[in-house]
């Protein structure tokens, strides 16, 4: 009994000259390095360096999710941006007002550490788990939803396509509180009038004035005449696919859209040079800093003369994109550019099946245009000459005849054109000779065949008033196309690296890098002679050759990269 009643004492008391034990700590005080010098960094600063680390967060390009990543990790950048805004409580209204301006959801991460989110979710995953993506994106929805100053921010929505082909109701649930948003990627029954995107349209239409960008596929007449009720008004941009749809009707729509600066058609066999022209009762084609035709068989070079005769069109146009239009085909392209006197870039692009006529045709001629995309494709493969090797003579011919002087870039669809150049004919450089052939301004040739993915660069230098090539002291860049004809396999293969420069005659010389020059030449040195007097012209004055202008960009990789 005893025993049991001990149970219920109280308990002792520590004796007072006893220290009271207490968890061993290790409490370490920071380092102390000198004042906070981030007080002195001002909002502006501390944008930039967020920017640098989440770049995404300052992407304002009107493109889709599949058109306009990043490299590196996206979703990865956004946690650290986030981790930023936390970090301190002066960063935290630069780094949220980045955060949420444009968002991107991502269905992996683009690092390792989607292998290891990967392996957690087979372990852990059910029938009724829903995909990141989609997760993401309701949590997203919650949060503007909660929050109106958060969703006030939101200006730019990315998001993949399968998301959101299958979370349109939460689409449209968060557009609802993003009155700022100007641009979303859709689902595509959005732009052909599909009824299942009714609601997320009349909460685009009702809550977001601001969008910037819109397609109108065919099926969408209807849809499109919505536009005379006043909805988005601050498009920049519009573009048009198989619609069936009033010429006049098309051109009142234009008319209610005072900030259009881009247009696009594709694929409308009803519209011709007509809809170009100025009709009384009918609100013109507005100006344009962007025409784009795509199969518009219609249009040919007399209707775009007719838009270029107004001053304004004419002197707002600054890029014109023409692909596989029969209407406009190469021979046109001179009286295209003879009344786009403002015209910038131009992008051609034409499948042919037969060579251009005998006749001659007046050369391309612009004093304005600086990029110059021309594409010709043959779709013959059984002829013994290809036909798209007249319509390259006739670029040739163009460029030979200094008719383009503010041309600085060009891309073209033949590995073989940079070469070409090479064997323009000579003139002679007398004081009573006709004006001399040949560039006048430096040019970047990018080139590459049918089966290639990446651009080639060649670079082109000028010679100067005297005929005499330049130097490479001058930071001249350096190429690396493929050279299989005429060279031999002494010049590096088909890897090597060369530069083409003028030969002092009006043609083009193409010479190796300082690096890579012929076998037979490995005993000369850098400054030895290469040939006869022209060590100055491959090492410059005085000092060591550049062998690049072109940076290299390191890029975070792994093998759960899906993009590399």
């Amino acid at each position: 009994m005893m025993g049991f009643m001990k149970r219920f004492r109280r308990p002792k008391s520590p004796k007072k000259n006893k220290a009271l034990r207490v968890p061993n700590y290790d409490f370490q005080s920071p380092a102390y390095h000198g004042p906070d010098q981030t007080l002195r960094l001002d909002d502006k600063i501390l944008r930039r360096i967020f920017e640098y680390v989440c770049p995404h967060a300052a992407d304002e390009t009107l493109e889709s999710s599949e058109d306009s990543g990043h490299d590196g990790c996206m979703t990865c950048d956004m946690r650290d941006l986030a981790h930023c805004a936390l970090a301190k409580r002066q960063f935290y209204s630069v780094a949220a007002g980045l955060l949420y301006k444009s968002i991107r959801i991502d269905a992996v991460h683009y690092c390792e550490l989607e292998e290891v989110y990967a392996e957690q979710r087979r372990k852990t995953q059910t029938a009724h788990d829903v995909d990141p993506p989609t997760k993401r994106l309701q949590q997203l929805c919650r949060t503007v939803r909660d929050n109106q100053h958060v969703g006030s921010r939101v200006r730019f929505l990315k998001i993949p396509y399968m998301t959101r082909e299958s979370c349109k109701a939460d689409l449209a649930r968060t557009v609802s509180v993003c009155p700022n948003l100007e641009y979303i990627d859709l689902p595509d029954g959005f732009y052909t009038g599909d009824p299942t995107c009714q609601l997320l349209r009349q909460e685009l239409q009702a809550r977001c004035p601001k969008i910037r960008k819109m397609k109108y596929d065919e099926g969408s007449e209807q849809v499109l005449e919505t536009l005379l009720h006043g909805y988005w008004q601050e498009l920049r941009i519009v573009e048009f696919n198989k619609i069936q749809i009033e010429p006049t009707l098309l051109r009142q729509a234009f008319g209610v859209l005072p900030w259009l600066s881009e247009a696009s058609f594709s694929g409308m066999p009803w519209m011709n040079d007509s809809f170009f022209h100025s009709v009384p009762g009918v609100p013109d084609l507005p100006p344009l800093d962007t025409l784009n035709l795509k199969k518009m068989n219609g249009v040919t070079a007399e209707g775009l003369a007719s838009y270029l005769t107004s001053p304004i069109c004419r002197d707002t146009l600054q890029t014109l994109k023409i692909k596989d239009c029969s209407g406009l085909p190469v021979a046109s392209l001179h009286a295209v550019l003879h009344y786009a006197t403002n015209l910038q870039t131009l992008e051609y692009t034409a499948t042919v099946s037969a060579s251009l006529p005998i006749d001659p045709v007046p050369p391309m001629t612009s004093r304005s245009l600086r990029k110059l995309n021309y594409e010709i494709i043959s779709n013959s493969t059984h002829q013994m000459y290809s036909p798209a090797t007249s319509y390259y003579q006739y670029l040739t011919n163009s460029l030979m005849s200094s008719s383009l002087p503010a041309l600085r870039q060009l891309y073209v669809r033949d590995p073989d054109f940079p070469e070409s150049l090479t064997l323009a004919p000579p003139v002679r450089p007398f004081a009573d000779a006709p004006p001399p052939r040949g560039f006048s301004q430096p040019l970047e040739v990018f080139s590459k065949g049918l089966d290639e993915l990446e651009w080639i660069f060649t670079s082109i230098t000028p010679a100067d008033g005297f005929g005499r090539r330049g130097s490479m002291a001058g930071g001249r860049p350096l190429s690396s196309y493929s050279a299989h004809k005429g060279l031999g396999p002494q010049w590096g293969g088909d890897a090597r690296r060369s530069v083409v420069v003028p030969n002092g005659f009006g043609g083009f010389l193409a010479i190796p890098a300082e690096s890579e020059r012929p076998q037979s030449a490995g005993n000369l040195t850098a400054g030895g002679d290469f040939g006869h007097g022209h060590s100055q012209s491959l090492t410059g004055l005085g000092g060591p050759p550049r062998h690049s202008w072109m940076p290299s960009h390191q890029k975070r990789s792994s093998r759960a990269d899906l993009w590399r």
